[in-house]
């Protein structure tokens, strides 16, 4: 009886922190929600991860992802990597035919970061209109630039009312 108990306090151990797609992830979220975390991942998606993992792994979607196993975690990692093999919609991925490789793959985390800074530098490269958006710091998909974006202080139309004209300041004159 003892035993017993001792083993399902071993199997309730709830790690705090859980290393996925290369984040810490609180360990008391729930797995539609830690997924959510990951750079690369948004709503939808985590929710189609989720979906994937219940139906591949048996693992129900409001389980805490503390109380997994390093296996279990690990079959999660292979999913958020390779969704396309593990009935995610190919829409869903955010790398449709890749420029390189021609294949759907989904980039999260660093890999993310890596891909799309490649893609602005190949822009810039063949001096394409984006590329030269790009580069001199400019909107690149066709938002109003005279209003909007500016760093530092707003530029706008001030009234005449608005303009006081100033007295012209007296001056000293030395004698």
């Amino acid at each position: 009886m003892a035993e017993n108990k001792a083993q399902n306090k071993e199997e309730k151990k709830v790690q705090s922190i859980i290393r996925i797609a290369g984040r810490d992830i609180d360990g008391s979220l729930p797995i539609y929600r830690a997924l959510f975390k990951i750079k690369g991942i948004g709503l939808n998606m985590a929710n189609a991860l989720t979906y994937s993992i219940g139906k591949k792994l048996s693992i129900p979607a409001s389980a805490k992802l503390g109380e997994l196993s390093e296996k279990q975690i690990e079959s999660i990692e292979e999913i958020i990597k390779k969704p396309a093999e593990y009935s995610v919609p190919r829409y869903m991925l955010n790398k449709r035919k890749d420029f390189e490789t021609g294949a759907d793959v989904h980039y999260v985390g660093n890999d993310l970061t890596f891909s799309i800074r490649q893609d602005v530098n190949r822009e810039v490269n063949l001096r394409t209109w984006k590329g030269y958006r790009h580069q001199y710091g400019q909107k690149v998909r066709g938002q109003h630039t005279r209003s909007t974006g500016r760093t530092g202080a707003t530029m706008g139309v001030v009234k005449k009312s608005a303009l006081k004209p100033t007295a012209p300041a007296a001056s000293k004159s030395s004698k």
